[in-house]
């Protein structure tokens, strides 16, 4: 179950690129069912806070009719960052599933561990897939945008 719902959010990923945003995708699982999926769109909206891991919440909440997700799970192909770290903890999501780690922003253990702080009020159970095809993802993504500015 676990491998196909992370071929969803590699779906969604796959969605951004298409329209030259970062290629993160997710998505939000209830009872082994797909509530909410959601890619990044910062891009395309103008909009900071329009992340893959924000979108599907918004989804997921419109979905339940409630802005607590308890027993959800979140299927993600990058580390989300501290915004998105936040937001999960803040939504109750139960378990967060990672296709690969945010050297540079992650807020989920990499970096920062905003999903397993004493300080706070909710943990996630977190588990690492190390993914690969989400690694090779970002690193194809990054390397054209630097091959087409220096080129």
């Amino acid at each position: 179950m676990e491998d196909s719902f992370l071929r969803k959010a590699i779906e969604e990923a796959m969605k951004a690129k298409s329209l030259d945003e970062v290629p993160v995708g997710a998505v939000i699982v209830k009872n082994n069912e797909i509530i909410a999926s959601g890619y990044n769109l910062k891009e395309s909206i103008n909009d900071p806070t329009a992340h893959a891991e924000i979108i599907a919440i918004r989804e997921a909440a419109k979905v339940l009719g409630s802005w607590r997700l308890n027993g959800c799970e979140m299927y993600v192909t990058l580390e989300p960052c501290t915004m998105c770290a936040g937001a999960i903890v803040q939504s109750r999501i139960s378990k967060l599933y990672i296709g690969t780690y945010d050297p540079r922003a992650g807020g989920c253990g990499t970096v920062f561990n905003i999903t397993q702080s004493e300080h706070l009020n909710h943990w996630v159970d977190v588990k690492w897939l190390y993914n690969e095809e989400c690694s090779e993802l970002l690193q194809e993504f990054f390397y054209e945008k630097r091959r087409n500015k220096d080129g």
